[in-house]
């Protein structure tokens, strides 16, 4: 029961955990190669999949009536867009290339990246507000849309896609990532009531169900790392920046949440990334090695996503346990 509890507990270091013991067993050892080779596509294909249902799940337990912008909502998105504008300014300003660019180019896609989908899961988890952090993606996801052709055209001079049609490109991926599922959910819930009611009686089901795909994940970012094609110390430095802003981003956002009592929300909302996307679009745009940047920004988010949890679920243990106390004094 320990060990259950432990993974319970602590379900996104495991995930990670495993996701990196994994690559490194078929990567180094030549007679899983062939294995390899055959569950690669397979995994290619879950890894969407996995996500469109942890979405779909989540947005069942969605009350659609409740979304709306909020306050804290614009204030994040605000500091969101000084990061951004911050970061293209140091580029610009010390006209930077080289590996100089690269960093900040990775810093950049851990900034203008959208707010992750699954926030939503971790934010319910925390028992924060499903239906605040839900809006609060589809606005993150419409100011990334803007920013990206915007600012990358201007700070990598390889960036020839037009304004609309870079717009429209990642609009579809926040379509197919976002409104597909959560449409999806609005059908079940109104018109599949017993459907309905089987998937949210199902406790922690999207939380579990990520925690399967950051293993996956989590494979891919070490592929990419023990493949890129630079020195280990420049890697360390590319960890080490996404770190610190992982910090800073957590910070500021938890630092704006608490003036209107959603601590949880904004921190959730301005620190955890949809790194799958700012993967991407550091491939599409951008430099390939900034790739890493996200790539190790979804580990850091990842145990500071842990420790919240943990701490958590702690606090409610103690008070029930000082619940129980209580009752049987009376």
């Amino acid at each position: 029961m320990s060990i259950i509890r432990f993974i319970k507990e602590w379900t996104l270091p495991v995930s990670m955990a495993m996701g990196t013991l994994l690559y490194l067993i078929f990567a180094f050892i030549p007679a899983l190669d062939e294995a390899a080779m055959f569950f690669a596509p397979i995994f290619d294909t879950i890894l969407p999949l996995f996500m469109f249902l942890i979405l779909f799940v989540t947005f069942c337990k969605v009350n659609f009536h409740q979304l709306r912008p909020v306050q804290w909502h614009w204030w994040v998105g605000i500091f969101q867009v000084i990061f951004v504008l911050i970061v293209v300014g140091i580029v610009l300003g010390f006209h930077l290339k080289g590996n100089s660019l690269i960093l900040m180019e990775a810093m950049l896609t851990c900034i203008i990246g959208p707010c992750a989908a699954a926030a939503a899961v971790v934010t319910q988890k925390l028992g924060g507000n499903l239906e605040e952090m839900t809006t609060y993606t589809f606005l993150s996801n419409i100011i990334t849309a803007i920013m990206i052709p915007v600012c990358f055209p201007i700070i990598d001079n390889s960036v020839d896609n037009s304004f609309m049609s870079a717009f429209l490109k990642i609009l579809h991926e926040v379509c197919i990532v976002l409104i597909v599922p959560m449409a999806l959910a609005y059908i079940v819930k109104h018109y599949f009531h017993r459907f309905h009611r089987w998937i949210i009686s199902i406790k922690d089901l999207s939380y579990y169900m990520w925690g399967c795909s950051l293993m996956i994940v989590t494979g891919t970012t070490v592929k990419n790392i023990v493949h890129a094609n630079t020195t280990i110390a420049f890697l360390l430095t590319i960890a080490f920046m996404g770190l610190v802003l992982c910090i800073i981003q957590f910070a500021v956002g938890r630092f704006i949440g608490h003036y209107f009592n959603n601590t949880t929300e904004a921190g959730q909302a301005l620190g955890q990334k949809n790194t799958a996307f700012a993967i991407w679009i550091a491939y599409t745009y951008l430099n390939p090695l900034s790739s890493v940047g996200p790539g190790c920004y979804i580990l850091w988010q990842n145990i500071i996503n842990s420790i919240e949890i943990w701490q958590h679920d702690k606090m409610l243990r103690s008070n029930n346990a000082s619940s129980l106390v209580n009752i049987q004094k009376q």
